[in-house]
């Protein structure tokens, strides 16, 4: 494959040495959306939590202080990312998987994911939606904190490729949602960033 900007800029979305300080630099409200996906974890029974695209643990480390006594099973397809997540969260239980494929087994008070389901096209999202709401308990929840295509061009701030980057509209997402039989409702946004509730009842 040749190498160009694009397939550079890829190759770093995978290196963990690299990939904080970078989309950091390269995602206007980066770190506010995950403390807002952590703060959407509150009141919720944590006890058992899965995340989606746990990359270098960023999201874990947040939503664990909000729930210290969880047990936490988080997925990545990257296996440079979960080793790195390792060494940040010995405790959890982390596994290489890609989204498309069948979640990990058990119930979960709380599933979150961050800035990793928009990778997904529209079909590939309401399918996970479906899988995630097949996961939770009765009273769980699912945050979903991700870049999003935005009603208003101009509030487009988040680079995206428009190849792996395959971001959707919120209303579509809280109808894929809903059509999953979560009751979702958007908790927080900020440009083209939003975190998004699902709750189970």
């Amino acid at each position: 494959m040749p190498h160009s900007a694009d397939s550079n800029a890829e190759q770093h979305h995978f290196d963990p040495d690299a990939y904080l300080d970078m989309t950091v630099a390269k995602v206007p409200g980066y770190l506010d959306l995950q403390d807002e996906v952590a703060r959407a974890t509150v009141g919720v029974s944590g006890n058992e939590i899965l995340e989606l695209g746990v990359g270098t643990g960023e999201t874990s480390a947040r939503v664990l202080a909000v729930h210290p006594a969880a047990r936490l099973v988080g997925i990545d397809e990257s296996a440079a990312m979960i080793e790195r997540a390792r060494q940040r969260l010995p405790n959890a239980d982390l596994r290489v998987q890609r989204l498309e494929e069948p979640l990990p087994w058990g119930s979960f008070d709380l599933i979150v994911s961050a800035l990793a389901v928009h990778h997904l096209d529209g079909a590939g999202k309401a399918d996970l939606f479906q899988r995630i709401a097949g996961r939770l308990r009765h009273g769980g929840r699912f945050v979903l904190g991700d870049v999003v295509l935005p009603d208003r061009p101009d509030v487009a701030v988040t680079p995206v490729d428009g190849t792996y980057d395959k971001p959707s509209r919120v209303v579509d997402q809280l109808r894929w949602l809903e059509e999953a039989g979560l009751r979702a409702d958007v908790s927080w946004t900020r440009d083209d960033l939003v975190v998004v509730v699902a709750d189970h009842h």
